[in-house]
């Protein structure tokens, strides 16, 4: 019998994802181009509808009864190599996530697939009402009524089509087709024809491989395609078009200088660099703020690209980015290739394929660029540990530290995890030994020290103006004097919190979340932060009529107007969500205030990190208590790490800085030791509190969340799930709720939660991987069901 060539496909069903791999037959025409970590197109379900699926084996087979075949491939070349396959089952076990969802996480969005949803007329009732039909289309016919009881009687069926969003960027250029003597007798020829002179001399330059676009014809020698096209047809050239990667640019400008490591640097790069491409170790580097830890991340990734190997950096937010991508661009320029949000889907894409094609040996970037492609990876570090941007809210929810010790143990090569104020479950690992802890005690500037630190309680000062206390307006006066900067943090965005009626006390809330909306002055809009609901901002109360309408609270639009008027000599840059929509918004703010064409940097939590601005030498937290007091164990912690962060942008050089934080809870204790700088008495008092609420790190927790737009619904499917429940968990287990969560109702849906925690139950995970299943039936009578591993809050 002849034995033929099958491949295992997971196949990307929207309304029914499995992890079970389908079988099918290689088609001989694609014997020799078909390989794993491809995307293919395959026929599937009763209709054969085609749909895109991932190639994770291919084997011979004699059986071929009944196997499908692929219909063709999407890819010349696999998207994911063995790493990433293998990486994908580790995700779906641990993230409680389908396989087909962990794969296409690794691909950058150019190219994952956009669906459509169309309709498919299977009765003849239905195929005399319409042919096959886009469902945006089907909605504006007239006869939609009729439609939609045909789809409720299953005479009409939905099926998904996929789009990819995929555009190579091309160029036309320019190669000389004559000799060099060629062109000189033409040169001589041409007695009245300027342009056409122009193009022999340019060309006239070109060796043999080289081109010049057609671009740069028109930029630099002012010479149009019509010209070139003439000169094509004499044959004196040769146009073609090539695949060219989009340039990205970085407007935030570094000094290109090498700084030499200090003793104490020294020694935290040694220890490090003897493990590099040799051995798997985790690694918590503590430095506190201005210590220089990016330095010796610095000189690590020069290490591991003399051994000829790659190296894998992530920030976490794309504000820290562009300085980030210009110290390493500035060190090892075009080597670098950069993944973050802040790029179109076209750049993601282009530097994806400069890492995939090996022209990359450093990879910068946010969450998703844990998963960039390299190929021997020597180190890999993590800036900013701590951050809660590292872990995805949506499937597959995984933390990209847990990526990368994963990853390290592929490659044998370090991971290095860097702050100054280390979450709570990595010291504790660093404690018990599972880490290996590094430290630098020193700012890296010998003349720098950590700033001096006022708390100002906001029951007992004078305010000018609302968040603004007559102390922190003194300061601010003394470093215009002075001609320093100043960086002010409010962690609210908007111009103000809520809109209330002083005659019948209507707030104006979200009329699809459970939450207040936010006034906006710039945009002249109330928004909802959660859905991104917005309507014009009112003159009158809609209940009563009265004009008698109040704006309570103070957003960061609000501070900014409030400084114009208090200080108009100064010159304001505010950095918050609304101010840095727009691509490259970040980098204009932080360029801006480099060359120091603004005195103060106002912004919500994007500047409290990171930054390291020489002349800035004050820092003001306008209200420390944001975060506080929200019903969360995390809480104090993210509230110490906020202040502790945002207090080290002050005297990072040789002047001297200061920092005032405005609290209503000077004595709190997340407060206390942040004025102080203390990190280790923070850990010591944290931990015993963790360890009495029995929460992590003591405490592995889970959180299941069941939403509805029934709000029965809703809470009758948590108490059936609990029930459940209950058989798969032992005694050491703590569970609780089924409780509303704290914003109840978003975009329609009413919101449960149950909250385990637990330390080693075997039976729960396998309840809940079995859960996972039952969530796609779910989902079709209209629940959403959330499973999330060390979420990063409870509320």
């Amino acid at each position: 019998m002849k034995t033929l060539q099958t491949a295992k496909v997971i196949v990307d069903v929207k309304i029914m994802q499995t992890d079970k791999p389908y079988t099918y037959l290689i088609p001989e025409k694609l014997k020799t181009l078909i390989r794993k970590g491809m995307r293919v197109a395959v026929p599937f379900g009763k209709g054969d509808r085609i749909v895109q699926g991932f190639v994770v084996d291919i084997s011979n087979t004699e059986n071929i009864d009944n196997l499908k075949e692929i219909k063709y491939t999407e890819d010349v070349n696999p998207v994911l190599n063995d790493e990433l396959l293998k990486l994908s089952d580790y995700m779906k076990e641990e993230t409680f996530a389908f396989k087909i969802k962990c794969l296409q996480t690794m691909l950058p969005s150019a190219l994952k697939t956009k669906y459509t949803k169309w309709l498919i007329p299977i009765s003849n009732e239905a195929k005399n009402l319409i042919s096959e039909i886009s469902y945006d289309e089907a909605i504006k016919l007239d006869n939609w009524d009729k439609i939609k009881k045909l789809i409720v009687n299953n005479e009409i069926d939905i099926i998904y089509k996929g789009k990819q969003k995929i555009n190579i960027k091309k160029e036309t250029v320019v190669y000389r087709l004559f000799s060099i003597i060629e062109i000189e007798k033409q040169l001589n020829k041409i007695k009245n024809a300027p342009k056409q002179k122009q193009i022999l001399k340019v060309i006239k330059n070109l060796n043999d491989e080289e081109y010049i676009s057609v671009k740069d014809f028109k930029e630099k020698y002012d010479i149009e395609r019509s010209h070139l096209n003439t000169a094509a047809k004499k044959n004196w050239l040769k146009l073609e078009e090539l695949e060219v990667y989009r340039v990205i640019s970085n407007e935030y400008k570094l000094e290109n200088k090498k700084h030499d490591l200090n003793e104490n640097q020294q020694e935290v790069f040694e220890e490090i660099a003897k493990k590099i491409g040799k051995k798997h170790d985790v690694f918590l580097l503590k430095g506190i703020t201005g210590s220089g830890k990016t330095e010796v991340y610095l000189h690590l990734i020069e290490e591991a690209i003399k051994q000829n190997l790659t190296s894998l950096m992530l920030v976490p937010e794309i504000t820290l980015t562009p300085q980030m991508v210009a110290q390493l661009k500035n060190r090892f320029g075009e080597e670098v290739a950069v993944l973050h949000s802040g790029l179109s889907d076209g750049e993601k894409y282009d530097e994806w394929r400069k890492i995939e094609r090996n022209e990359a040996r450093v990879v910068v970037g946010a969450r998703s660029a844990i998963f960039a492609p390299l190929k021997n990876i020597g180190i890999i570090i993590i800036d900013e540990e701590h951050e809660s941007s590292y872990k995805q809210e949506e499937m597959p929810r995984y933390h990209a530290r847990d990526i990368a010790k994963w990853r390290s143990i592929y490659h044998n090569c370090p991971v290095v995890l860097g702050s100054a104020t280390p979450s709570l479950e990595s010291m504790a690992r660093a404690v018990k030994g599972n880490y290996k802890l590094l430290k630098l005690t020193k700012r890296a500037n010998p003349n720098a020290v950590l700033p001096k630190i006022n708390l100002v309680d906001m029951t007992k000062v004078n305010f000018v103006k609302p968040m603004i206390s007559e102390n922190l307006l003194l300061e601010l006066k003394k470093r215009l004097d002075k001609k320093e900067q100043s960086v002010l943090l409010l962690n609210k965005r908007g111009y103000a919190n809520f809109m209330i009626c002083s005659d019948c006390g209507y707030v104006l809330n979200c009329p699809n979340c459970s939450v207040s909306l936010t006034m906006h002055k710039v945009t002249r809009q109330m928004q909802c932060h959660y859905c991104g609901h917005s309507e014009a901002i009112p003159n009158i109360c809609p209940i009563c009529q009265s004009k008698d309408i109040q704006f309570f609270g103070v957003g960061t639009q609000k501070i900014e107007e409030y400084l114009n008027e208090l200080l108009p000599e100064a010159k304001v840059l505010r950095m918050d969500v609304d101010t840095t929509k727009k691509k490259g918004q970040h980098e204009k703010i932080l360029n801006k205030f480099q060359k120091k064409e603004a005195s103060i940097l106002l912004g919500t939590q994007m500047i409290a990190k990171g930054l390291d601005f020489p002349d800035v030498t004050l820092v003001g937290v306008l209200n420390a208590d944001t975060a506080l007091n929200l019903p969360d164990f995390r809480s104090s912690e993210r509230t110490f790490q906020l202040l502790t962060q945002v207090s080290g942008r002050a005297g990072r050089s040789d002047k001297i800085g200061e920092v005032i934080i405005q609290t209503y809870n000077p004595s709190h204790y997340a407060i206390q030791f942040a004025s102080r700088q203390d990190y280790d008495e923070f850990f010591k008092y944290e931990m015993q509190i963790r360890h009495l609420g029995n929460y992590p790190p003591y405490y592995y927790t889970i959180q299941l969340i069941i939403g509805h737009s029934n709000e029965y619904l809703a809470n009758r499917q948590s108490h059936l799930i609990l029930q459940k429940l209950h058989p798969y968990l032992n005694r050491n287990v703590f569970v609780l709720g089924p409780t509303k969560t704290a914003i109840e109702k978003i975009k329609n849906s009413y919101y449960y939660q149950i909250i385990i925690k637990y330390k080693n139950d075997p039976k729960l995970l396998m309840y809940l991987k079995h859960l996972i299943e039952e969530t796609q039936y779910l989902a079709r009578e209209g629940y959403q069901i959330k499973i999330d591993k060390e979420p990063n809050h409870f509320i």
